[in-house]
């Protein structure tokens, strides 16, 4: 085979060619602007440069406790300062950052905590109890970091070795890091319950993140020195990448230790946030404040929507406010939203109400993106862009995970004929645009939270008096979605009430996985007893 005549003599060298990963973006904000603001919390004001020394020198204590390339570290934190920190210190030293879901209980940590293999796990005071208890059931025991929070009222409980501060006190804040060799490195573990009750490890890895990172500015023309309010949860996808997004725009953080409706409309006027993400239930709060809790804005306020897709009553509602919305769609798997329902203007000159109900489609594939597809999830055949043909999402580009943590068989089937199958049923619009009509897995999507429906089911199959049991998603004002149970009790149960099985899964599972309406009834089947949960589900929506 000849040789292109471009390729003769033209090798990839030092000087031309460097693995991307998002580490440089920090790197670059700190040199350039090393007195701009970088993270807010309460009375706290730290500018880059603060922020850059503290993620070395916690790169550097880290290493010399024993941990290096391709470990683990875990945080178990809410949206605080060190969550931020650490999703560039853990990643200096080479080492894989895997964020927890806060509300999960101590068997699903301990699980997550012995399947990654962690090193080290960051906690913070309000989850140290459970953090506990799930170390207990390990056999190796992590490396527990407390990381005290002056905005926790309840004050510190400490459980590990030592606290985060005295952490960094051991670290060289010259920390020499190295770009990795391969961008496909990891740099991320992210766990998803997935269509089973047993979490998937999503691995992602340093060329994703950068482009995701770049993407999200790109998607929502997002300007230099952006203030961004953390309503949306940094365990969840990497807060979709925003950390690294916030260091390559030079923005600030404004951290939120807990969702708060009040607080929210608080700081976005304090602190002249201009841009903040989250699930539909976060509009909806801020909709339902009372009026002597809600301020008006003096400036421009962005908000991108994720999760179910919500209503075009709440969108409108929200731009009433003064806030414009842009729905976005993505999975853990692809390292949060990758479709943006992107604008055009002349949707602009349409009533309040249609506009609305447009920004509640998915739309269209993101920059980062190489590929969006709608299509019969067998033959991989595109359905047409009729409105009306339903077929499975399909993605592929470089921000589609590497794949599942020890679980290579998972990994074959979701990547299957060259692209991510998502399991999600949506429809093609004439002019590209995507809009989800249901979930082929049944996963129940409330708060921006993934809740497994058999893992709900098998939880109310355990109680005694229990014969049959199923779980769909009943739609919510407030949660978007919630699940809800249809229970066929056994003969001889006796007396057995709606909150008898709520409290017995909320006994068993985190406390928003349990089901918020039990339904007693023979359960509808077809003829080989396949229960129907299209049925169910119109059954959950009457309610």
């Amino acid at each position: 085979m000849n040789t292109s005549i471009f390729e003769q003599g033209l090798p990839a060298t030092k000087a031309n060619h460097v693995a991307l990963s998002p580490l440089t973006f920090i790197e670059r904000t700190a040199s350039v602007y090393p007195d701009y603001p970088a993270l807010i919390h309460g009375n706290r004001r730290q500018n880059w440069h603060t922020t850059w020394t503290r993620c070395r020198q916690l790169a550097s204590a880290l290493s010399q406790r024993g941990i290096g390339k391709g470990d683990t570290v875990v945080a178990m934190l809410p949206n605080v300062p060190a969550m931020f920190e650490a999703h560039f210190g853990v990643p200096l030293l080479g080492a894989v950052l895997n964020t927890l879901n806060i509300r999960l209980d101590a068997e699903a940590i301990a699980y997550m905590l012995e399947h990654g293999e962690a090193k080290a796990i960051l906690v913070d005071p309000e989850f140290s109890e459970v953090v506990e208890e799930a170390v207990a059931l390990l056999s190796t025991k992590p490396l527990i970091i407390d990381v005290d929070d002056e905005e926790y009222a309840e004050g510190p409980r400490h459980i590990g070795a030592l606290e985060y501060e005295a952490l960094l006190a051991e670290g060289d804040p010259d920390y020499a890091y190295t770009l990795p060799d391969d961008e496909w490195q990891a740099i991320s573990l992210n766990y998803t319950s997935g269509t089973t009750g047993k979490p998937k490890g999503v691995v992602y890895h340093h060329r994703g993140a950068y482009l995701n990172a770049v993407s999200n500015i790109l998607e929502w023309a997002m300007p230099h020195h952006p203030v961004y309010l953390w309503t949306l949860p940094m365990f969840h996808c990497n807060g979709w990448c925003f950390p690294w997004t916030l260091a390559a725009a030079a923005g600030v953080s404004v951290c939120l230790r807990r969702v708060d409706a009040g607080k929210i409309m608080q700081l976005i006027a304090d602190e002249q946030v201009t841009h903040f993400s989250g699930a539909p239930i976060i509009l909806n709060g801020l909709l339902n404040l009372p009026a002597e809790k809600k301020r008006e804005f003096t400036h421009p306020v962005k908000v991108t929507t994720a999760g179910a897709a919500p209503p075009a009553s709440i969108i409108a509602g929200v731009e009433r406010m003064g806030i414009d919305v842009t729905h976005v769609y993505g999975l853990t798997e692809v390292y949060g939203p990758v479709t943006v329902c992107a604008w055009r203007s002349a949707w602009d000159e349409l009533p309040l109400e249609e506009r609305a109900k447009i920004k509640s489609r998915q739309g269209v594939r993101g920059h980062a993106l190489e590929a969006l597809c709608i299509a019969d999830p067998t033959t991989l055949e595109p359905v047409p862009k009729n409105g009306t043909t339903i077929g499975e999402i399909m993605m592929r580009g470089n921000n589609v995970m590497k794949g599942y943590l020890k679980d290579e068989a998972a990994t074959q089937q979701a990547l299957d004929g060259g692209w991510y199958h998502t399991g999600d049923l949506a429809v093609w619009h004439p002019d590209g645009y995507i809009e989800i009509k249901d979930r082929s897995k049944d996963i129940i999507i409330s708060g921006g939270e993934n809740i497994s429906t058999i893992e709900v089911e098998d939880t109310i199959y355990s109680h005694p008096a229990v014969e049959e049991a199923a779980v769909v998603a009943r739609p919510d004002e407030k949660w978007g979605e919630t699940p809800c149970a249809f229970v066929k009790l056994k003969a001889d149960a006796g007396e057995v009430t709606e909150q008898d099985i709520i409290n017995y899964c909320r006994e068993h599972l985190a406390h928003f996985k349990a089901p918020r309406m039990v339904i007693f009834t023979d359960l509808p089947k077809t003829s080989t007893g396949k229960i129907q949960k299209f049925v169910l589900r119109e059954e959950a929506r009457s309610r």
